[in-house]
C-alpha cells in the first residue's frame, strides 16, 4: 500500500498546491435569475440563471479577481466576513 507524501509548507504556500481560502458569498434573487457578491472582495460580482450556475460563476469571478490582484502586485485580502441567521417572531 503506497502512501502519498505529506505536503511541505513553503513560503506561505504548500509546495505544489496553493493555499485555500474560504470567502463568503451572498446570493440574491433578481428579476432575471440570481446575482452574487462577496463582502470581502470589493467589486467582485457575478450572476446566473440558477443558484448552482450563480455559485459556479461566482467561484470563477473570485479566482479571476484574485489573479488580477496578484498581477497588479496587490495583496490578497484574508476572508473576514461571517454570516449567521437570527430567529424573530413573525
Amino acid at each position: 500500500m503506497s502512501r502519498m507524501p505529506r505536503p511541505v509548507r513553503f513560503c506561505g504556500r504548500i509546495r505544489g498546491f496553493e493555499a485555500m481560502r474560504k470567502y463568503l458569498i451572498v446570493i440574491e434573487k433578481s428579476g432575471m435569475g440570481y446575482s452574487a457578491y462577496s463582502p470581502d472582495l470589493e467589486g467582485c460580482v457575478s450572476t446566473g440563471r440558477t443558484l448552482e450556475e450563480t455559485g459556479k460563476n461566482m467561484r470563477e469571478a473570485i479566482e479571476f479577481h484574485l489573479e488580477g490582484m496578484r498581477l497588479e502586485g496587490l495583496s490578497v485580502p484574508e476572508p473576514h466576513t461571517y454570516s449567521t441567521y437570527v430567529e424573530v417572531p413573525a
